[in-house]
């Protein structure tokens, strides 16, 4: 029986990206043009050879119509545990007012500061 991905969980952000695109029905080429990226910069995200930023992500959600949420989580930006709306990192990732730089600068201060306090108990203040 040859194995296949057939009924199993699609792990990487990759194969999850190209499993939506096929089931979109659109080629490599039309989900790039839709999402304002070069062809060969989506079949390397979907290769799993670049890591897209949250916009770029947002982009592609946009383009697909799935939620940019999902893309997160599959990207390790958020947590499955965050949930939908109200996070911290979502409302940073959907700050207009920011940078691209900006926003993942917060992120990764953020994401410092809770596995900082992760090791703490409420009496270390």
């Amino acid at each position: 029986m040859a194995k296949g991905k057939v009924g199993k969980t699609v792990e990487s952000l990759g194969d999850y990206l190209k499993e939506q695109r096929v089931a979109s029905r659109l080629s490599l080429r039309q989900l790039a043009e839709q999402a304002g990226v070069s062809n060969p910069y989506l079949s390397q995200i979907e290769r799993g050879l670049r890591k897209p930023s949250a916009e770029v992500l947002q982009q592609i959600a946009k383009a697909l119509r799935i939620s940019a949420e999902q893309l997160y989580i599959r990207a390790g930006i958020l947590s499955p545990e965050d949930g939908v709306g109200g996070s911290v990192e979502l409302a940073v990732l959907n700050d207009a007012g920011l940078t691209e730089r900006q926003k993942q600068s917060l992120l990764d201060v953020y994401s410092s500061f809770l596995a900082l306090n992760a090791g703490r108990t409420p009496d270390d203040d």
